[in-house]
């Protein structure tokens, strides 16, 4: 169930449990119980008020305002969105109507509410009115919990004009026009008006506002008058909130989230079973729900409650291929076997956000007639239904992606009904769809306030940065006693790790992890802190990326370059200098100097004794011969037992089951400019594993640390065992050529997959660890305090190689993973406990974890502990904040990917163009076609043996297919295309063919990657492509030439790309070829999933 409210109440029905809350607020109020963010706001008339001035963390309304504004509780539920706009100022939220948002509107709106009142871009506070003696008002009996709310607000507004002593006129907005008439005028100063009327009069020239606000009062009359014309319902009401609480104690109803296939949004759904339901059920397998009726106005990501059907009327999901823009009728084919199927009754938590929709085309609206003001729109998502809105620019709009969002859904209406938000930009625009991703995935991407910049330290070169003579005293100072260096890729300036190692006094050795200390400059609970912890982590786009934090951290005072004085936080192991064993570790604050910035290549080169490479590098090159030999010496020999340390603790998890699943081994080709030209496949070098192993290293004992110093709230990484029932498809594939794939554990499932090798193609073995890849579930950030110590094992982690533009200085996702530069790598870390460190510049859980770590360290000094840590259930709401935006910015980084990668082919003709001709493999059978993997673009998708029209796919006599009448049968490992004159073509698993790249086109929703098979036999390059063909196309080719193609286009609009450049340095944010995310498309088989654009 849902938790305890920020506003000192729980989530839960309206009515006596709100007042309930109310009272109890007081009582905690009158027993000092109050939480130091739950006192009277703060504004600019009371600023000797100690109390007030405390209660907000010293924000203050601005002075320069001519009125305070307190919206009343129904006007915060209904127009959150226009408070939201930074030109309303002075903005008072009571208490009252907070808790009306959290007990009425959901998690998702009280979250929107509490990040609104902590962003400081916004003039607004929180004022406990209900933990003011003065202003609580206990309910009269025979009072309607509205009016309640209603005389709490309006009674609250009047002690705070009294408590500015009468200086600043009061303005309550209110949609009850009752209120309207008896408090318009009971209180000098204090006035009460309708907030139409107050945006006609205060904002008159805010039209965006104005149009936003009609938008939702059109949404509302509609609704209303839909209630009083419908009679008969469409759908079954929702049980009351205590009869579903009670069924789920008793087992009767199930609770889980609601996830729609978007392959068949129409009929088919998905419950996965959640909190207790989980536990204590003996379902095995999620609940399907079959049909909108089934649904029951319930949207993808609802918390629901499910009642299981009999077993005589459950069914089975479909197996056939599907493509998205289908009308979800039954395609005639056989569904697989029954599973438990079961109707919504209940909801317990919406999940409604801002949907990207289209309006439908001029043909469609003039079908509608001219009049027709109630338009249905389509939304980006495949998984949303079609949402009712009421405007009359449908024409107008009908061009342009639009941000609608939902008001109602009632058991009277077929469809949802919403308002209209605001426009995103053209369809088909590279920065409308970019837009779009964004918006879908609630992402914001708002500039860092003024506020928050006012905190960063100033490095410029009139004031340099310096350390400071107190951190000399407090930390370690390794500047002189320790070589120190990073080894990262080529032109990369974002170092967030650094490594060091030596020979002890006692002939054992020191091997020393240094990580840039962020928390040195981001206090806990500052504006920064907070904004960091919205956003959780970097967002990396296919052509862009939206930092975390600022880029005076991020690419200066927080990157370890070399030949500077940087703070970083340090762990360093005593070694047995034969073994390797570890003997004693030291954790703390140090002040570093990285002697040398390495690029793998270079320290590959010294490792193998290819010492020609030191001209390379330039701490060297002002060296006399007799210290340049001195120095190279002592560089290599560190970088040689780094080497030799990294083998040991490779060795020791390999002997734990430690499982690798799949890489790619390439380096970058720069031009002439030092941009990105290709990628050429490559050797993989030792050197990253041994940076690998000892970031590794360092997140494995930290988590040991800070668990054992804070075991109910220390923030770990869980990777849970995968079900086994996922590997089915794995195990069959695999069957086919021969092989076994044993799964029980990481160990045996390792050892198979080393064992998979076709000598004769060694696309099948990539093939069967992609397919593992895809079994695995997603390792998840958990307090230690929500679960048992034997669910901490790691069982598998997704790393991704860190890579560096030329033009744009980037360093990313640098946890541990050096294992193949510009890889994916999938890795079983065999370890009982496990966090991220490594990389707090670009995620907020490695900000957390460093407090803990300081916190541990203290403790054990028995020292005050600076700084208040999150309690269990505190951090467990935050890892659920991490782990929703880490799971946003995958799929934004993908869906961004698949953008570009359509663009690129767009504007090539399929049937001309040599390069939309490629070879397949076919790695999985369907009812209706199979499932290919397109070595040469990474691409995965569906090609269809049987089309629409009922003919299925011939081979003549030239390989090449054409359509025929015929039927299809499907085997195990085989499917059988036969035409009604007897030709008959067969396709195995892991056969070869050559395919045709096209795209499929779509107004409303994305254009996707079609796949069809135009011979049974593999693809004969041509010697004029045989060049291209020999390594991937790679996004670093796509978005080069599809942003040129824009650019050209804007060109020709006479759109100056300056602005657009200037915007983004207004926003605080980076733009440009992000190499990491132009190379994430090379994650092996597992990067562009077009497959997911049909039924499978």
């Amino acid at each position: 169930m849902p938790e305890a409210g920020w506003f000192g109440s729980s989530e839960g029905p309206q009515g006596a449990e709100a007042e309930a809350s109310s009272r109890r607020n007081l009582a905690r109020r009158r027993n000092g119980e109050v939480p130091s963010w739950e006192l009277p706001a703060s504004c600019c008339c009371c600023e000797a008020d100690i109390n007030c001035f405390a209660a907000t963390d010293g924000k203050l309304l601005s002075s320069d305002v001519t009125h305070y504004v307190i919206p009343d509780w129904k006007v915060v539920q209904d127009y959150l969105e226009i408070l939201e706009f930074p030109e309303l100022k002075g903005i008072i939220f009571m208490q009252t109507a907070c808790q009306a948002v959290q007990h009425q509107r959901g998690r998702r709106q009280y979250n929107k509410l509490r990040n609104l009142l902590k962003d400081a871009r916004h003039d607004c506070i929180l004022f406990a009115n209900e933990f003011q003696q003065c202003c609580y008002l206990p309910r009269e009996g025979g009072e309607s919990m509205e009016k309640w709310q209603t005389r709490s607000i309006y009674n609250a507004a009047v002690w705070y004009y009294h408590h500015c002593q009468d200086r600043m006129p009061i303005v309550m907005v209110t949609e009850d026009e009752e209120a309207i008439q008896q408090y318009g005028s009971e209180t000098e100063g204090v006035f009460v008006i309708s907030f139409k009327n107050y945006l006609d009069n205060f904002w008159p020239d805010l039209k965006a506002a104005h149009e936003l606000c009609d938008s939702i009062l059109q949404s509302r009359r509609e609704r209303e008058n839909e209630s009083q014309e419908s009679h008969g319902k469409e759908y079954p009401e929702h049980l009351p909130l205590e009869v579903l609480e009670a069924g789920i104690k008793s087992g009767r109803y199930i609770q889980g989230i609601l996830n729609v296939n978007k392959h068949r949004a129409q009929i088919e759904a998905f419950v996965r079973l959640q909190g207790a339901s989980s536990k204590d059920s003996d379902l095995v397998s999620d609940i399907l729900i079959h049909g909108m009726k089934a649904r029951n106005r319930s949207i993808h990501g609802d918390v629901v409650v499910v009642e299981l059907l009999p077993k005589n009327e459950w069914k089975g999901r479909t197996v056939a291929l599907c493509e998205n823009d289908c009308d979800d009728k039954a395609s005639g084919e056989s569904p697989s076997e029954p599973m438990p199927t079961g109707r919504v009754v209940g909801i317990l938590q919406k999940n409604w956000r801002d949907y990207v929709v289209t309006f439908p085309s001029k043909e469609e609206v003039q079908s509608q007639g001219k009049n027709a003001q109630k338009i249905l729109v389509t939304p980006w998502d495949y998984r949303i239904p079609k949402i009712r809105i009421s405007t009359q620019q449908a024409e107008t709009l009908q061009d342009f992606r639009v941000v609608v969002r939902i008001d109602s859904w009632e058991s009277t209406s077929v469809y949802p009904n919403g308002h209209f938000v605001r426009v995103l930009g053209r369809i088909g625009d590279l920065e409308g769809e970019i837009a779009t991703i964004l918006v879908e995935n609630s992402i914001s991407v708002i500039p860092f306030s003024e506020a928050q910049m006012c905190e960063m330290p100033v490095n410029t070169q009139e004031n340099p940065w310096k350390v400071s003579p107190e951190e000399e005293q407090k930390r370690k100072d390794l500047r002189k006693s320790h070589l120190v260096f990073s080894i990262d890729p080529k032109g990369c300036e974002d170092v967030d790790d650094t490594l060091s190692v030596r020979t002890l006094n006692n002939g054992n050795l020191e091997l020393g992890v240094h990580i840039a200390d962020v928390t040195h400059f981001v206090a806990p609970n500052s504006y920064i802190d907070i904004e960091a912890r919205t956003r959780a982590t970097t967002y990396y786009l296919a052509d862009r990326r939206y930092d975390m934090l600022p880029s005076v951290l991020s690419a200066d005072l927080c990157s370890l370059l070399g030949g500077v004085d940087r703070y970083a936080v340090s762990i360093m192991w005593e070694l047995d200098k034969a073994s390797y064993e570890i003997k004693k570790v030291w954790y703390g604050r140090t002040i570093i100097r990285s002697a040398y910035k390495l690029f793998y290549e270079a320290a590959q080169e010294l490792l193998d004794g290819n010492l020609s490479v030191v001209d390379d590098i330039p701490e060297f090159k002002d060296l006399d011969e007799k210290s340049r030999q001195a120095k190279l010496e002592e560089l290599v020999w560190a970088i040689g037992k780094l080497t030799d340390i990294a083998r040991h603790v490779r060795a020791k998890r390999d002997g734990c089951g430690a499982l690798e699943l799949e890489g790619v081994e390439v380096r970058v080709q720069l031009d002439d400019k030092k941009n990105i030209h290709d990628l050429i496949p490559k050797q993989p070098l030792e050197v990253h594993e041994t940076v690998a192993e000892c970031m590794i290293l360092a997140n494995h004992w930290v988590a040991k640390k800070i668990w054992e110093s804070f075991p109910h709230q220390a923030l770990l990484r869980q990777h849970p065992p995968p079900h086994q029932e996922f590997f089915s498809e794995l195990r069959e594939c695999a069957k086919a050529k021969g092989f076994f794939i044993d799964t029980r554990s990481n160990k045996t499932l390792a050892d198979s997959l080393d064992n998979a090798n076709d000598p004769h193609d060694p696309i099948v073995n990539r093939l069967l660890r992609s397919m593992a890849t895809q079994a695995m579930s997603n390792a998840l950030y958990f307090s230690t305090g929500s679960c048992a110590e034997e669910e901490f094992h790691h069982y598998g982690e997704s790393y991704h190689i860190p890579v560096c533009g030329c033009n744009f200085v980037l360093v990313i996702l640098k946890e541990f993973l050096f294992i193949l530069i510009f890889c994916f790598l999938f890795e079983g870390l065999a370890l009982d406990k496990y966090t991220h460190f490594t990389s707090p510049i670009r995620r907020y859980s490695d900000i957390v974890v460093h407090r803990l770590l300081m916190a541990a360290i203290s403790k054990d000094k028995k020292m005050e502990i600076k700084g208040n840590l999150f309690s269990n259930k505190d951090l467990e709401e935050l890892c659920r904040h991490i782990n929703n935006r880490n799971r946003a910015a995958q799929h934004s980084q993908k869906q961004s990917t698949e953008l570009f990668q359509c663009m690129y082919f767009k504007d090539k003709d399929p049937a001309t163009e040599e390069r939309c001709i490629s070879d397949g493999v076919i790695y999985s059978i369907r009812t209706n076609g199979v499932l290919l993997f397109i070595p040469r673009f990474g691409i995965k998708g569906a090609a269809y043996l049987k089309n629409k029209d009922g003919l299925v796919i011939s081979c003549g006599p030239d390989s090449c297919s054409e359509w025929k009448p015929g039927s299809l049968q499907r085997f195990q490992n085989k499917i059988t295309s036969t035409t009604t004159d007897g030709e008959s073509v067969t396709f195995h698993l892991f056969d070869h063919v050559t395919v045709r790249i096209s795209i499929q086109a779509s107004r409303c929703h994305s254009d996707t990657i079609r796949l069809e098979i135009i011979s049974n036999k593999p693809y004969k390059i041509p010697n004029t492509e045989l060049i291209h063909q020999s390594s991937p196309l790679l996004k670093s080719e796509l978005v080069k030439e599809v942003t040129k193609s824009v650019e050209e286009a804007q060109l020709a609009q006479e759109v100056k790309v300056n602005i657009i450049q200037e915007e983004y340095q207004e926003y605080c944010q980076t733009k440009g070829t992000s190499l990491y995310t132009l190379l994430e498309e090379i994650r092996d088989l597992a990067l562009l999933d077009v497959s997911n654009n049909y039924g499978i």
